[in-house]
């Protein structure tokens, strides 16, 4: 049955902007926040009205440590002031790769000890969006409503309304072959896949591409683009193989500094991407799409049970 609760949409500073787009998918005003910051560095936050018994609805990408405190602020808030449920979403989710450590290492996996303290703050449901692992969804007691949120449909869309044709999806490494053969899939397709080794932190070698890219658009495919530099590689190594040209397409635009100028250096035509990072906006090398219409949908069927 759909909930009768008022419903109450916040978001942290970041994720304004995106948030005002799901708003204005889900008819619902957004609430904006009331923040200050002192002279010795804290912040001040306050709802600016009462949350008591409604549904609060959060979005807040974590892409900085002071977001994801600023997350943990909200959630915490809104239990403090006897919101009726809790729903986060998070747009991109930082540390998400450092999910897994490595035998006697000593290393902090904080993909999950990160995503450990934002369920500590018992939120009832979080929804995560294209997901590095699906590791950290289970990082809690099972207690907290998680939801993996794929938007493999928006790039079907996103992929179909650009013109283009006779194209590859060309995963970057076989980890990320699953992923992009269900896109193949979706855009009745072929796909291929390069043989990439990391040897260091954020230093990889890719090796040879398959010859299905040649005479043909190959799309490198990827979850984010941090550095770029394997996605160069692997446009490099599709031009060797014969491709007619290089386009990539990657859910979070993370962007290293640096990493926007090696890729408008390269080979590379275009980058395609969702606006899941905060501050990504369509210019002249980066086609950004929305996320909105998703999330909007995911947090209406939500209150609707």
């Amino acid at each position: 049955m759909a909930s009768e609760r008022e419903t109450v949409l916040v978001a942290t500073s970041a994720s304004e902007e995106l948030a005002s787009k799901i708003a204005g998918h889900m008819r619902l005003p957004l609430v904006p926040m009331i923040k200050k910051v002192f002279a010795d560095g804290e912040t001040y936050h306050a709802f600016p009205g009462t949350i008591s018994g409604k549904d609060l609805l959060i979005i807040g990408a974590t892409h900085s440590d002071s977001a994801h405190l600023e997350l943990l602020d909200l959630i915490q808030g809104g239990r403090y002031w006897n919101a009726a449920t809790i729903n986060v979403v998070i747009p991109f989710l930082g540390y998400s790769t450092m999910e897994r450590t490595k035998p006697f290492s000593c290393e902090i996996p904080k993909g999950v000890t990160r995503t450990r303290q934002i369920f500590q703050t018992t939120p009832d449901f979080v929804a995560f969006v294209d997901l590095h692992s699906e590791a950290v969804l289970h990082s809690h007691r099972g207690d907290i409503h998680t939801f993996h949120i794929w938007t493999d449909d928006l790039v079907k869309k996103k992929i179909r309304s650009s013109g283009l044709r006779d194209f590859v999806l060309v995963s970057p490494d076989y980890g990320f072959s699953k992923r992009v053969a269900r896109l193949a899939r979706l855009l009745e397709c072929p796909h291929t896949a390069a043989d990439k080794d990391r040897f260091d932190t954020d230093k990889t070698i890719v090796g040879q591409i398959s010859s299905v890219v040649k005479g043909k658009t190959a799309i490198i495919c990827d979850d984010m683009i941090r550095t770029g530099g394997s996605i160069i590689q692997t446009a490099e190594r599709c031009l060797e193989a014969g491709a007619r040209e290089v386009m990539v397409l990657a859910t979070h635009l993370v962007l290293a500094p640096g990493a926007r100028e090696k890729l408008v250096a390269s080979p590379i035509k275009k980058v395609i991407g969702s606006d899941s990072y905060p501050g990504r906006r369509s210019d002249d090398f980066l086609d950004v799409y929305s996320l909105a219409p998703l999330l909007a949908e995911v947090l209406s069927k939500r209150l609707a049970r």
